[in-house]
């Protein structure tokens, strides 16, 4: 952050600081200025002062003195505050929406019947039963049949839940990367969207993003799936190479046999040249994730045909893009037109900060 920006609210702006300001924004004094008497000229002091000096200086002195004492107390609190668990403690909202979902021992029978999912606590249904999660400044969560989520403990400064399986449908409000879900082969993030994502029992996982997009992690292995598009994942390995579902049937399957951890080098160098031979303009969002995945000796050819597709803007070179430079990466991913990706960018440094 610039100085400049506390003085005259030029430059940089810390985010911690922009949250600071809307915080305390409702404490902002919006009442006219007070008329004070007009000061007299200046003249020898009197041997006794005014009686408006003795009544209302102190005053002023004292109003401003605890202003400043509350300013410097919430800003104190607020920036070295402890962070909150993922949840709040009273639990998250679960109402019934079919069948008899439960929560813990507790089950759901009744029309519209609610309960509070705590923390640590699961919520599961049957094959016959479906409920609806809504936390309202986070968005909400239909849960299908036969899934089984938790509200674990954590103590990163997000929201999260964990999808051990089953499948569930977010619509998410919260400021982008607040949320995460958790799934045994790789975490969720979300960047303002909606999605389903589904868990099976091996914990193999899919993502398919309806608006907005989604980022896929596990380490430092990522995937980006805007909306349109579909993304896999898989236990140790982590997300697969997202790819649009409009895809040809020819793409799919090749992307799929180069994604499969068995798939000989050679087997993968085959399925790479139907990749690049099938991929359209819409594709781009492919071949810039194969560009981290393929072989060394791949790369140029993946990074021939992703030129082709989206020219490369400017600050972005081959030699930059082969040696995988992050900023030329990350460059070209905004040229694409599917999100910024230093959204992504921040929340991974405040969740590295934060654990």
């Amino acid at each position: 952050m610039k100085d400049d920006y506390l003085w005259d609210g030029s430059g940089e702006a810390d985010p911690e600081i922009q949250k600071l300001e809307a915080a305390l924004g409702r404490l902002r004094h919006n009442c006219p200025a007070p008329t004070f008497p007009e000061i007299a000229k200046a003249q020898p002091r009197p041997s006794r002062p005014r009686i408006w000096q003795i009544r209302l200086f102190p005053r002023f002195a004292a109003v401003a003195a605890a202003t400043l004492a509350i300013a410097a107390i919430a800003f104190i609190f607020y920036r070295y505050r402890p962070k909150s668990n993922a949840g709040p403690v009273a639990g998250w909202e679960v109402t019934r929406v079919s069948g008899s979902p439960q929560i813990g021992s507790k089950t759901l029978r009744a029309a519209n019947a609610t309960g509070k999912l705590g923390l640590g606590q699961v919520l599961e249904t049957d094959s016959q039963s479906q409920a609806s999660i809504r936390v309202e400044e986070i968005g909400r969560i239909v849960v299908d049949p036969g899934t089984r989520l938790r509200l674990p403990d954590s103590s990163s400064g997000v929201r999260r839940l964990a999808l051990d399986r089953g499948t569930i449908h977010a619509s998410i409000w919260a400021p982008a990367g607040e949320f995460v879900i958790d799934t045994p082969s790789a975490v969720a993030v979300d960047l303002g969207c909606a999605y389903t994502l589904h868990v099976d029992d091996s914990g193999n996982g899919l993502l398919r993003t309806t608006l907005g997009w989604v980022g896929f992690k596990l380490a430092d292995h990522e995937s980006f799936i805007p909306a349109g598009a579909a993304c896999s994942t898989k236990p140790k390995t982590g997300p697969d190479t997202p790819y649009f579902e409009d895809a040809s049937p020819d793409f799919r399957s090749a992307l799929s046999k180069f994604d499969l951890e068995s798939s000989t080098p050679e087997e993968r160098a085959t399925a790479l040249q139907i990749v690049l031979a099938q991929s359209r303009k819409r594709d781009a969002l492919t071949l810039w994730h194969l560009l981290t995945r393929v072989a060394e000796s791949d790369r140029g050819h993946v990074y021939d045909r992703l030129a082709r597709l989206v020219p490369e803007p400017a600050g972005v070179t081959r030699k930059g893009i082969l040696r995988l430079d992050q900023n030329m990466l990350d460059l070209w991913w905004n040229e694409l037109g599917f999100g910024d990706v230093s959204l992504w960018r921040h929340w991974e440094r405040t969740w590295k900060s934060g654990n």
